[in-house]
């Protein structure tokens, strides 16, 4: 078996800028299940990445080669069309993936899980009714449109108002499809406020909240859908269903990160993220294993994902130590913080972290503190969950570490 100092899994923007910082001092594999790298950037060929990394406006595709480039001058190996099958860990890791030429085995000392995230199905959400063609996530009717150059339909009800099912609904009026509207169960919409009015309001395209698809109907190919009201619990409202003739259905109804590589090693799960539970250097309860990108939690902008990944990389790559990790306690309506821990023992003067509040709020303070102590403080005159927040803390005049608290309140 070859023995790698570290193996990346996942060539996506978080797996690329892990592979690029890890590589400058380490042996490094980078493993990809398809045939180029790039994950999910391939196909998003809208503009809006970059503008926080690069300072201006890339296409998902330009955005994503500037880092393949920077990979080509390293002397980091890839494994493209390779799935991973299994992982053993006992002294050091043992991969075995599959590949064009056969099974493979390697072996490493550390290992970087940048799998990404997958979209919820109609079987995840529970829509009743005929089993019928012209069901979609948006992912896979973005990879129809825009890869392989094929309309999935003419006449479309999009459910689900998150960024991608908006910019679906602005592509497929684009090429021609009628969207007949775009339904999202919850009171507020989902999406960045940005796509909200980029891809519906500048092509006028209705946003129905507090609805939802309950029902679809066709023998072949669908022909209607049943739409419903719901209620504070979202719960369809009985009596106030309606059928629209369609085509299409697209669902974007959220993304999970891909994490079941992550519960073959045991490592520990956040149910808040869905993804591992981490420190401030991206690494897991389990030594030597890291979680970056949306495999450790779901991000609005690529630029963030490939922060992650450099921060998996450059602790990667550094020699191993003894950690003190010490809780990270989120008081007030917080959907999540990341990370979820701080090692006391390593670097604490340049924390970032990420959150999203749990509901729309207005006039907040947030404050990190260490034992009382605060360390870190901003107002918000507006927090939405669809919008991540990151924030940069120093820990490292903060004196008593053993008591660390990020907190949410009225101001």
């Amino acid at each position: 078996m070859e023995r790698y100092d570290i193996i990346i899994i996942g060539g996506g923007p978080a797996g690329l800028a892990a592979a690029i910082k890890a590589g400058k001092d380490s042996k490094v594999l980078l493993i990809e299940r398809e045939q180029r790298l790039g994950g999910i950037l391939k196909q998003c060929i809208h503009d809006g990445f970059g503008v926080v990394r690069f300072g201006e406006k890339l296409s998902g595709p330009e955005y994503a080669d500037r880092f393949i480039k920077e990979l080509s001058e390293t002397n980091v190996q890839t494994a493209l069309f390779s799935f991973v099958t299994d992982i053993k860990h006992t002294d050091m890791f043992y991969i075995t993936y599959v590949c064009e030429q056969g099974v493979k085995q390697v072996t490493c000392d550390k290992l970087i899980l940048a799998t990404g995230c997958r979209e919820r199905t109609r079987n995840g959400i529970f829509i009743h009714g005929d089993r019928c063609a012209g069901v979609y996530t948006a992912g896979a009717a973005q990879n129809l449109v825009n890869m392989l150059g094929v309309m999935p339909g003419r006449k479309v009800v999009i459910l689900g108002s998150g960024d991608i099912g908006l910019i679906m609904a602005r592509r497929l009026t684009l090429e021609g499809a009628e969207v007949v509207g775009v339904y999202e169960a919850k009171p507020t919409p989902s999406g960045l406020t940005r796509n909200i009015h980029q891809c519906l309001h500048d092509f006028n395209i209705p946003l129905y909240l507090s609805t939802t698809v309950t029902r679809v109907f066709g023998s072949n190919r669908l022909e209607k859908a049943e739409i419903s009201q719901v209620d504070e619990k979202m719960r369809p409202i009985s009596g106030t269903e309606r059928l629209i003739d369609c085509d299409t259905l697209v669902l974007a109804v959220g993304l999970i990160p891909e994490n079941e590589l992550a519960g073959d090693l045991s490592v520990v799960l956040d149910a808040k993220t869905k993804g591992a539970a981490v420190d401030q250097n991206c690494q897991t309860l389990c030594d030597g294993i890291y979680a970056c990108g949306n495999a450790l939690h779901v991000n609005d902008l690529a630029d963030y994902v490939s922060e992650s990944g450099e921060t998996a990389g450059e602790h990667a790559s550094k020699p191993p130590h003894k950690r003190k990790l010490v809780n990270i306690a989120a008081k007030g309506k917080f959907l999540y913080v990341v990370p979820q821990m701080l090692d006391v023992n390593d670097d604490v003067s340049n924390v970032i972290m990420y959150f999203r509040a749990s509901e729309d709020l207005s006039n907040q303070r947030l404050t990190v503190t260490a034992n009382g102590r605060e360390v870190f403080s901003k107002r918000y005159l507006k927090l939405l969950p669809p919008e991540m927040e990151r924030i940069v803390v120093d820990f490292s005049q903060a004196g008593d570490l053993s008591n660390i608290t990020v907190a949410l309140e009225d101001k």
